[in-house]
């Protein structure tokens, strides 16, 4: 007979404690439960085998309320009871235990790997379970307000559009459940969705060596306001530009193209395995960047799996929904490819992707390490201050040399957000320049 393997085991006499395999052969592919065979395959008898026939049945029903199909057959001359098991759409408990077929061995399910399976099983995400006793008026102006100022942005939604209330957009959104709000809504909305959730904050630090960190820093706030925050802090505080000049024009290029960045850190947030209660964390060398986030894969999965059906990565929808409206990403599924070709075309290494049963580490490496990442281990805490002045001052010049420059002209030729901008110009209006007139039709003017 067959070895044993996913969907076969052998038992040489029944024991009630063999209904738990039954009970992971229904929650995992399916099975046959062969009483009366050896570990090696070789038929030994079952004994009472026709008395089997009748009481495993009931047992079964009793005890997990399905129905299996067993038979009498004889092998070698001797009595073999076949359990045969369907695949069950539905979780199926033993006495208030899930068991689970993985290879040739039984798990009993608990924790987070049973709230998996749940949710797999019945349909649901992780991030679409409901959450109890939180109302919209709990939720953060601060991101409502980016995600609608970035929604405009990128023309996914229009003003009209977004003239509603809370309640109405996150209904929009899908982010309630029969009036109760999921943990997507809490975790995009919220100012401190760690409350609840446990993990759900970045972690960044630049590194020396492998063991020598030299600093380190969190944010934490709602998935948007991460986003936007953590994008701004690597590129003022662990990333220094090399500087050329353009005539006048003072030119800044960063080690790593902050697009591609941004794509990997999206892409973290969204198919963050939120359960694992694991932060997202980059790592910053003299010249590479690492991101890595938990994420529950397929069995088997690889990098080059990855890479060839990256469409069918797990994520929380809800999220990944939220994501696409507002701006942050292009399309569901083709992250990896679009981080891939702006790498080539920035005319560095393509990254590396790692593949664990549990997590994902995409690696960044820059073609010189004269760039961003050593000058910020040279410098240390000093990093973000030097860092911050030349934007500083590029943005000075900027405006000197076109005094009716916008905001949102800034913010594109200098590659930080809108808000970055204003604390530089906040900065810059203390002693250097001054507003005249209004937003619209007003100019700068130098001190």
């Amino acid at each position: 007979m067959n070895a044993e393997n996913q969907n076969i085991e052998y038992k040489e006499s029944w024991r009630d404690e063999y209904l738990k395999w039954i009970c992971g052969f229904a929650n995992a592919q399916g099975g046959k439960l062969y009483i009366g065979v050896d570990d090696n395959g070789n038929a030994v008898g079952a004994k009472d085998a026709r008395k089997l026939l009748e009481d495993i049945p009931n047992k079964v029903r009793d005890t997990m309320g399905i129905v299996i199909d067993i038979n009498l057959e004889h092998t070698e001359g001797r009595d073999v009871v076949v359990i045969t098991v369907p695949v069950h759409e539905y979780p199926v408990n033993f006495r208030g235990q899930y068991h689970y077929r993985s290879g040739s061995t039984k798990q009993l399910l608990q924790g987070t790997a049973l709230t998996r399976f749940l949710m797999k099983k019945t349909g649901k995400t992780w991030d679409s379970v409901p959450i109890e006793n939180v109302t919209a008026d709990d939720l953060d102006k601060e991101s409502f307000d980016l995600f609608k100022r970035e929604s405009i942005r990128s023309g996914r939604m229009s003003e009209a559009d977004l003239k509603l209330s809370r309640e109405q957009l996150l209904e929009n959104l899908n982010l309630y459940d029969d009036s109760k709000m999921k943990r997507a809504a809490i975790l995009l909305f919220h100012r401190n969705p760690e409350k609840w959730i446990t993990g759900a904050w970045v972690k960044i630090g630049f590194f020396l060596n492998d063991a020598d960190i030299r600093y380190q820093d969190e944010i934490h706030g709602s998935l948007l306001m991460q986003a936007e925050r953590t994008i701004d802090l690597l590129y003022t505080k662990y990333l220094i530009a090399e500087i050329s000049y353009d005539g006048i024009t003072r030119i800044e290029h960063y080690p790593y193209p902050k697009d591609a960045i941004r794509e990997a850190l999206f892409n973290a947030l969204i198919h963050q395995d939120f359960a694992a209660g694991i932060p997202v964390q980059i790592s910053v060398y003299r010249d590479k960047l690492y991101i890595s986030n938990d994420c529950v894969f397929p069995d088997n999965w690889t990098a080059q799996t990855l890479m060839q059906k990256h469409r069918s990565l797990p994520h929380n929808p809800n999220i990944a929904n939220t994501f696409f409206r507002a701006g942050f990403i292009e399309s569901w599924g083709r992250g990896i490819e679009k981080i891939c070709t702006i790498c080539k075309n920035y005319a560095i290494p393509e990254p590396k992707f790692t593949v664990h049963p549990s997590d994902i580490m995409v690696k960044f490496e820059t073609n010189t390490s004269q760039t961003g990442g050593q000058t910020g281990g040279q410098t240390g805490g000093q990093t973000g201050g030097q860092t911050g002045g030349q934007t500083t001052e590029k943005i000075f010049e900027l405006i000197k040399n076109n005094p009716a420059i916008t905001r949102a002209e800034l913010s594109r030729l200098t590659g930080i957000s809108a808000s970055a901008i204003q604390k530089h110009i906040e900065t810059l209006k203390k002693s250097r320049i001054r507003r005249v007139g209004g937003d619209f039709g007003g100019h700068w003017e130098v001190i």
